[in-house]
């Protein structure tokens, strides 16, 4: 049986609460085909190392520590800071992702979201880290004073 998702769904209580944490570290994004991980042309990291995976009919994407892309040859082309939302959100929640998104945006920010089961993540680029982490504190202080 389908049972509600656990986590937050009003979305002021969410941004209010909004915790932003910057890892340490630098993350890139890798693909590799299918047939090259088949023939074993392409050696993947353990499962435990990977920070996030996702298939793709082009193949298969993975987020990992740039040091660990670079120990198994792996290419990418992008190298992000990880911001982690320090709020549990409901699955279910609506407006969340729309309302940082919108912040970072403003602030001219790029940024690739990860929705997990406990927190949503935001890659930035490296650059743009300790800004993005200011926009989203200010976003979550807004809602605090309700401006947002």
């Amino acid at each position: 049986a389908v049972a509600s998702a656990p986590g937050e769904t009003d979305l002021r209580k969410m941004l209010s609460t909004l915790k932003p944490i910057l890892h340490d570290g630098i993350f890139v994004f890798v693909t590799v085909d299918f047939e090259s991980i088949k023939t074993g042309e392409v050696k993947l990291p353990e499962r435990q190392d990977v920070l996030m995976e996702m298939r793709e009919k082009e193949g298969l994407t993975l987020i990992v520590e740039k040091d660990l892309a670079d120990q198994y040859g792996l290419k990418y082309e992008y190298e992000a800071a990880w911001i982690q939302l320090e709020v549990h959100s409901s699955l279910e929640a609506v407006g969340l992702t729309a309302a940082f998104s919108a912040a970072l945006t403003a602030a001219g920010i790029s940024a690739n979201v990860v929705a997990a089961y406990h927190h949503d993540h935001i890659f930035v680029a490296r650059s743009d880290a300790d800004r993005a982490r200011k926009t989203l504190l200010d976003l979550a202080e807004r809602s605090r004073r309700d401006e947002v």
